[in-house]
């Protein structure tokens, strides 16, 4: 009798999983870059046969999901209409400004909290969302979604980065990795990806822990080039706190004065306070506002370095600091606004609105 339950159960998990959807391609998928890159997404790295479902095609660039591709479209001009995506049934590419879209699914998005996939046929569309639900959508409505929720999907992505991928990088990097790389020199993390294979910076690792060292020096290690430039080095300490600043260099904020003295800290936090009272933390008197040149920091999302005076703050967020509560700043209004619905922020002010209440 325990035999037949058995049998039948085992029967069920296999019916079972076999139904399972999957984004991973069971036929031999197509990959348009050149060279060993092609293996992996333009923008965020990710393995393209594991999400060749929910892939993108525009030009001789391939990403796993539309929200790399939007990603993509504020730094590259892409001709829309000849965007291709791939039909989750055949697996082959099909313009993607003429296939039918399912919009919020059961399947769980691709870099994105809301799943977007694509058939050849309406009739297919609708067949897939009386089993999985969702809502049709054209190409346009679905551009216009991942658009909408950009800055709120990059804030979810960033987190679960922060929460795994990072720490996984930093301590394979520092156990498993030797060699000097230039990371300036890369275009696109599919690139520097490729680099560390191919010339063994890191020995003995599998694809996730290969991922998570690109993604870990990409985000953290490599400077994105602005108008601006934040120069640290192991001897500086934020005169606040004490604290020394390398160690942080997602977080660090710096005033530049006029006649070249820099002065670096932790966080925008620690900055402000001595903003506001310079001569609390050391001999400072000639440190004046009239003499600053630049104040700097980094935007928490892009990681590019901006005028403070330019941005916007986030106060109150459930994000910490290398000091607890900290000051998050942005360079544009809406990453503000994303940021500050999705980690429960208090309040969004410009530099000039900041108080030393605030600080508290």
């Amino acid at each position: 009798m325990l035999k037949r339950v058995l049998s039948i159960l085992l029967l069920l998990l296999t019916v079972i999983v076999a139904d399972e959807f999957t984004k991973k391609a069971t036929v031999e998928p197509l990959l348009v870059q050149k060279g060993a890159k092609k293996m992996w997404c333009a923008i965020c790295g990710m393995n393209l046969k594991m999400f060749y479902k929910t892939s993108y095609i525009a030009g001789d660039r391939q990403y796993c999901s539309i929200r790399c591709l939007v990603a993509d479209i504020k730094n590259n001009k892409i001709d829309l209409d000849s965007v291709k995506v791939i039909d989750v049934n055949s697996q082959k590419p099909i313009l993607a400004k003429d296939a039918y879209f399912v919009i919020g699914s059961d399947i769980k998005g691709t870099m994105s909290r809301v799943s977007k996939l694509a058939f050849k046929s309406r009739d297919e569309a609708e067949k897939f969302i009386k089993e999985h639900g969702g809502k049709l959508a054209t190409f346009q409505e679905v551009l216009k979604e991942a658009k909408a929720s950009l800055d709120s999907d990059n804030s979810m992505v960033k987190a679960k980065k922060e929460k795994k991928l990072y720490p996984m990088g930093k301590k394979i990097f520092a156990k498993k990795c030797k060699g000097k790389i230039d990371l300036d020199k890369f275009n696109a993390v599919n690139e520097l990806k490729v680099a560390i294979r191919d010339n063994n910076i890191c020995k003995n690792i599998n694809e996730k822990q290969l991922h998570a060292v690109t993604i870990y020096l990409w985000d953290n290690r490599r400077v994105k080039k602005s108008n601006y430039d934040i120069k640290i080095s192991k001897q500086d300490k934020c005169p606040v706190c004490g604290m020394f600043v390398y160690k942080y260099p997602k977080w660090v904020a710096q005033i530049v004065y006029r006649d070249k003295n820099r002065l670096s800290f932790d966080g925008v936090k620690d900055m402000m306070k001595f903003y506001f009272n310079r001569t609390k933390y050391g001999k400072y008197e000639t440190f004046t506002r009239e003499n600053i040149s630049q104040i700097l920091v980094i935007d928490y999302y892009t990681q590019e370095v901006i005028d403070a005076r330019d941005a916007y703050f986030v106060i109150g967020s459930d994000v910490k600091g290398p000091m607890g509560d900290e000051l998050i700043p942005f360079k544009d209004e809406s990453s503000a606004k994303s940021f500050l619905k999705d980690h429960n922020g208090k309040k969004i002010v410009r530099f000039s609105e900041i108080s030393e209440k605030d600080l508290n």
